[in-house]
């Protein structure tokens, strides 16, 4: 059995499914179940005897140990975090509390097992943590994560390292680029502009739009996470990257698009004329890059899926699910929105 915290988010979720989709090992998914932890994006697993969950915090110094002693997992892989660089800025607290203080207690209740598993168990533990290219900031001289949430993960980034050159906790780092696909929550760019769209809403982008990342569709890091925890060497940082560099508003642009030509406006227009260009958000980095040559040759991993085929997918996701769309987006998920991107 594989311990699995925050299984039931965006990528979490993605990663559960995958696992069970190629492997009978159990999988232990402990999830707070915030506003992005989504129980329907593991509805697919109802009544699978191989899915164990439970609704609890990484913070939780008492249920962590029970846990760990109860089910015995061989690893942990960690994805519980907050992770959405507007909500930081607005709150930044919650995201030291998960990021930093939440992760310390799970570093902490996972040592204490792991020093007391038998040796050849011991030596075949692992504890993988899944963690963002944000922490590196704007490609420039030097690392230097520029918003709350970067400098967030860049701690917990660190205390997994300190863990592992401290107390020789076996780790595992994967510093991965945008993500975008299946299940991904509708306050993240590619899932929103596809939801304002057919909704009839303005699509916000921020600034001139020019603004750059490397995009990863889910699926592949998923993969790129399964090959790391089965062969990644202890203590190392992989990046994992989908070569996709491209400007926000050609993400945009590509969104459009698509659903022109999969779902048409009733008026014969292009969904481009819903753009609305809205005041640039604060230390919003220009560009991020991701190297991920090291995965490449020391793993032998590469991302299956192109920008195109991956985006395709995950427009025809969307447009398949009307159903999942609407449940999540609460009142109070739209409330956000509202407050976020005001012109």
């Amino acid at each position: 059995m594989i311990l699995v915290t925050g299984g039931a988010g965006f990528i979490g979720a993605n990663f559960v499914l995958d696992w069970l989709s190629a492997s009978d090992e159990p999988v232990l998914n402990l999830d707070k179940l915030t506003y992005a932890g989504n129980p329907e994006n593991l509805a697919a697993l109802q009544g699978d005897a191989r899915h164990v969950f439970v609704q609890g915090d990484i913070g939780d110094a008492a249920l962590l140990p029970q846990l760990l002693a109860q089910h015995q997992p061989r690893a942990v892989v960690n994805f519980a975090a907050e992770s959405h660089v507007d909500r930081s800025i607005h709150g930044p607290e919650d995201f030291i509390q998960t990021n930093v203080v939440g992760t310390t207690r799970l570093l902490q209740s996972v040592r204490a097992y792991w020093q007391g598993l038998g040796d050849a168990q011991r030596a075949a533990f692992r504890f993988l943590h899944v963690s963002t290219d944000e922490v590196y900031g704007s490609l420039g001289p030097g690392d230097e994560p520029n918003s709350p949430y970067s400098a967030s993960k860049a701690a917990s980034d660190h205390l997994v390292r300190a863990w592992h050159h401290t107390y020789g906790l076996p780790v595992l780092t994967t510093n991965c680029s945008n993500n975008y696909g299946p299940y991904h929550f509708p306050e993240k760019l590619i899932p929103l502009m596809i939801v304002n769209a057919l909704a009839g809403k303005p699509l916000p982008v921020y600034g001139d739009g020019q603004q750059i990342r490397d995009w990863l569709y889910v699926a592949d890091h998923c993969s790129a996470i399964r090959r790391v925890l089965q062969a990644g060497r202890v203590g190392e940082v992989y990046n994992v990257g989908g070569w996709n560099e491209k400007p926000n508003l050609e993400i945009v642009h590509t969104v459009c698009a698509l659903l022109d030509e999969l779902r048409p406006r009733a008026d014969g227009q292009s969904y481009r004329s819903q753009i609305s260009f809205v005041k640039d958000r604060p230390g919003h980095d220009r560009r991020y890059a991701i190297d991920a040559r090291k995965i490449e040759q020391e793993l032998g991993w590469r991302p299956t899926e192109t920008f195109d085929t991956g985006i395709r997918k995950t427009v025809q996701w969307y447009l398949a699910h009307p159903d999942w769309v609407a449940h999540v987006q609460s009142g109070a998920y739209r409330d956000w929105v509202a407050k976020q991107y005001v012109g």
